[in-house]
């Protein structure tokens, strides 16, 4: 019983997109749908309904540069409303978010502009 309450408590951990991760990894490898497992599951089970839930705001986070500096201090001051002073300095402070709270088409497109540019970028 010991295991299974760890692993409970590292799911309680998870962020959002790593809970539906896991949900649709243990629906490829057990072959079952969440959706039906919601139905037999007791009416307690709330915190996996919001597990379940799809994720509608996303963080660009900029994690370093791999290559041209000066080209990602570009996309990043083209993609938001910083000045050039503020662009370097959330370049060289990476790990930064670049923008948060958008939606997933524009969270992409921005993550493939920065890649572009020569930066390693993670979508949150």
């Amino acid at each position: 019983m010991a295991d299974v309450n760890a692993i409970a408590e590292q799911i309680e951990g998870l962020t959002l997109l790593e809970a539906s991760e896991l949900v649709k990894t243990l629906e490829d490898k057990l072959g079952v749908s969440a959706a039906a497992a919601m139905v037999a599951a007791p009416a307690g089970g709330t915190a996996a309904a919001e597990a379940v839930e799809e994720q509608t705001e996303f963080a660009v986070v900029l994690t370093g540069v791999s290559g041209n500096k000066i080209s990602v201090i570009k996309a990043v001051r083209a993609a938001t409303t910083l000045g050039l002073k503020e662009a370097k300095t959330l370049v060289d402070s990476a790990p930064k978010p670049v923008k948060e709270g958008i939606p997933k088409e524009e969270a992409e497109a921005l993550q493939a502009k920065l890649i572009e540019a020569g930066a390693t970028v993670e979508v949150k």
